[in-house]
């Protein structure tokens, strides 16, 4: 029976209940807590190494006010860097694949960043939908195509995370069925694209925590703008 690619980007159920709930849960239940010893192990160490390495590169342009969405927006890189990597094991289920989940986290931090924007510095924000020195013909017009830039600014963090994602699994998919197919036909041949299929992995793992990482520093170019 011939299945349609897109197949292994639908939510499993088990027993009327969706797998992708589990899925969202396990990430928590991977990164090591911090203890109260003065020793720790060597990847508690290298967790905490990376963590505050990335935080200090995300924040250290930001104004001090911005320092408070820290911990908000690490944790929200680190749930997508699980999330992602975990996806590529076998018989698992990559929830970022889903607009609905990548929407879900895009929509509410950006609306978040533009109602601080609002509240604190009104016209600083509006002054964003208008660049400095306009010629007054074009001024309603920049006006709309700002706003435009403005609203889509969350489905455009939405759709870059799921295509990315999307795309790595479609290729790896085609790949190892290819691989599958000369296995029974010339097993020798078969050997280039088990290799390129070892090297897509690879490269998605990255592509995994890039995306992760890209995705949370244009939430912190949002807030800088509205901070």
């Amino acid at each position: 029976m011939t299945v349609s690619l897109f197949d292994q980007f639908l939510s499993p159920a088990c027993f009327g209940v969706p797998l992708i709930l589990i899925a969202l849960l396990i990430p928590w239940f991977i990164f090591l807590m911090p203890r109260s010893r003065w020793l720790s192990n060597r990847w508690a160490a290298i967790q905490s190494w990376l963590i505050g390495r990335s935080t200090v590169e995300l924040f250290s342009p930001m104004s001090n006010p911005g320092h408070k969405w820290a911990l908000m927006f690490i944790s929200t890189m680190l749930f997508l860097i699980s999330l992602n990597i975990l996806g590529l094991l076998p018989y698992t289920f990559t929830p970022t694949t889903q607009l609905s989940l990548t929407l879900g986290l895009a929509f509410p931090l950006w609306l978040a960043t533009v109602i601080i924007g609002f509240r604190n510095d009104p016209t600083a924000s509006l002054a964003h939908l208008l660049p400095e020195g306009t010629p007054k013909p074009l001024i309603p017009v920049l006006i709309i195509i700002e706003t435009i830039s403005l609203l889509i600014r969350p489905l455009a963090l939405g759709v870059r995370l799921m295509a990315n994602l999307t795309a790595g699994h479609l290729l790896i998919q085609l790949i190892a069925t290819a691989t599958v197919a000369l296995l029974s036909l010339a097993p020798a041949a078969a050997m280039m694209p088990m290799t390129l299929m070892v090297l897509l992995t690879l490269l998605e793992i990255a592509v995994a925590m890039i995306q992760a990482y890209v995705f949370v520093l244009l939430m912190t170019l949002y807030l800088q703008e509205n901070v």
